[in-house]
């Protein structure tokens, strides 16, 4: 779990894995992908389940998908000739709590600043 703490920010192995993760996010096909996963009924989807809703071939969506579980955001597991994904919840949270510790911080004065 990452803690933003009120003297210290990331350390650079936890800004290096949650910049993948956000790189990973900042593509739009991906955060698509990444949200029909999520609200797909029974919380996972195959491949089979969402490419129909993209504009882009399949092998572009399985490598989208690549991309995601490579950063962590989701899991796959193989069954049959398909794979199925599920968003990793865990991964989402602790990015979820990053941003909230930021947005948190967000106005409290440094010690830099001089009081007026």
């Amino acid at each position: 779990m990452l803690i933003i703490g009120t003297t210290r920010g990331l350390d650079v192995e936890q800004a290096a894995r949650v910049s993948r993760a956000l790189k990973a996010l900042a593509d739009p096909v991906r955060l698509r992908l990444l949200s029909e996963v999520a609200s797909h009924p029974g919380g996972e989807a195959c491949v089979c389940d969402i490419s129909g809703t993209f504009d882009v071939s399949q092998p572009t969506i399985s490598h989208h998908l690549k991309v995601l579980r490579e950063a962590g955001l989701v899991t796959s597991e193989r069954r049959a000739t398909w794979v199925y994904y599920r968003a990793n919840s865990a991964a989402l949270a602790e990015l979820s709590d990053l941003l909230g510790g930021l947005a948190a911080m967000v106005g409290e004065p440094q010690s830099c600043e001089v009081p007026q």
